[in-house]
């Protein structure tokens, strides 16, 4: 039996719980992690080969293996802002670190 939606065009309230989904992880190196996390925080991709002592171009393969690796699990990373949200999903970094 459903119910029709409230006045403001809401769902009926249950007391089901919450869908929680669960996302597949790519396997990310912990290098990839800690130059993710770097880039994600604002820093800019010099500024995190600089921190990190590794050339500007290995900080564009790694944030380029992890889109892929994101991309194999079907979850979207092609820019920086899905790349945050997929690292808030899976407790990367938090909303505190950046």
């Amino acid at each position: 039996m459903t119910t029709a939606p409230d006045a403001l065009g809401h769902p009926p309230h249950t007391s089901e719980p919450p869908v929680t989904r669960i996302y597949p992880k790519p396997a990310l190196s912990a290098r990839e992690v800690e130059v993710l996390r770097h880039w994600l925080r604002g820093d800019s991709k010099l500024a995190v080969a600089a921190d990190l002592h590794i050339a500007l171009g290995t900080v564009n393969t790694h944030l380029t293996r992890i889109r892929e690796k994101y991309a194999l699990v079907g979850r979207d990373a092609s820019t920086k802002t899905a790349l945050l949200v997929r690292a808030l999903q899976d407790g990367i970094i938090t909303i505190a670190e950046l």
